[in-house]
């Protein structure tokens, strides 16, 4: 089954290559934060049967969660949930086309759920009739408008922040478009969740951000890939891919929390969350 979210653009053999040289002895200390899961991995199960899906999160590990989708249910409903289970949303998912008409209500939610973050995933074109990718010009503006969003989820009492897919590492006469984003956005409006593995999925290294602007990285998304032939990378269970999450996680001095996100499964999805869960449990860094 291939991902289906966002879709690759391009893959690297610098992907594997990379992986293979950041390979270092762990060191004793284990890595102190909550374990974290971004909702969207058990989209298919909350349907369902939300409160349970819930549990057995719960039962996997996972104390915190990000959510992805609110299942029509109220800020109340959906905490009154999160508390039962045993878990803490500390922050949600919202594309920007949903953001910027509707962001005083998804600000009023968040602050009823109690959110730390609100993170959106998917940009927009400038031009709302425009179509395909997005240009310097379309990404100079999106920097923009985060930073409106920002100045408001701010004055809300969050943090509001950005996700990356593939796309964000595309260049345009020379210049990178996440490379743009960090260098257009306030630092004190706009914070950056990095998605490590769709940075991989690009061809590029998650350390070359994190060892120059940790503290613009408070949130991470943690998956594994694995690349198959052609262009085709498939998430996999942690550890049984190819990225080597401990020097990422020692890069990574301004983390406050990071979610685990697997966007497809060979065996029980909740089965492989819980494996998900224990390879972070032994991750020393």
């Amino acid at each position: 089954m291939s991902i289906s979210r966002r879709g690759f653009l391009k893959t690297s053999a610098a992907v594997a290559a990379t992986a293979s040289t950041t390979v270092r002895t762990l060191s004793a200390a284990p890595l102190n934060k909550p374990i974290g899961l971004q909702l969207y991995s058990v989209r298919e199960l909350l349907p369902k049967d939300f409160d349970g899906t819930l549990k057995k999160v719960a039962g996997d590990g996972y104390t915190e969660v990000e959510a992805a989708g609110y299942y029509d249910h109220t800020a109340a409903q959906f905490k009154q949930a999160m508390d039962q289970a045993g878990l803490k949303c500390v922050s949600t998912h919202h594309a920007m086309g949903q953001l910027l008409p509707h962001l005083d209500e998804y600000i009023e939610y968040g602050k009823n759920l109690g959110l730390e973050f609100i993170i959106s995933p998917a940009p927009v074109h400038k031009d709302p009739k425009a179509h395909g990718e997005l240009t310097l010009e379309d990404w100079r503006w999106v920097a923009g408008e985060l930073n409106k969003i920002g100045e408001k989820v701010t004055a809300a009492g969050m943090t509001f922040g950005y996700h990356n897919h593939t796309p964000e590492f595309g260049t345009e006469g020379g210049v990178t478009f996440y490379d743009e984003l960090l260098r257009l956005t306030d630092p004190k409006l706009v914070c950056f969740e990095m998605d490590c593995g769709w940075v991989y999925a690009a061809g590029r290294n998650p350390l070359d951000y994190l060892s120059k602007t940790p503290e613009r990285f408070p949130l991470l998304h943690v998956k594994d890939l694995e690349r198959g032939p052609g262009k085709k990378v498939t998430s996999k269970v942690l550890g049984k891919g190819t990225i080597d999450y401990a020097p990422i996680f020692r890069a990574a001095t301004g983390l406050k929390h990071y979610f685990i996100e697997q966007e497809e499964f060979d065996i029980d999805p909740i089965e492989a969350l819980r494996q998900d869960a224990e390879y972070m449990k032994k991750l020393n860094v």
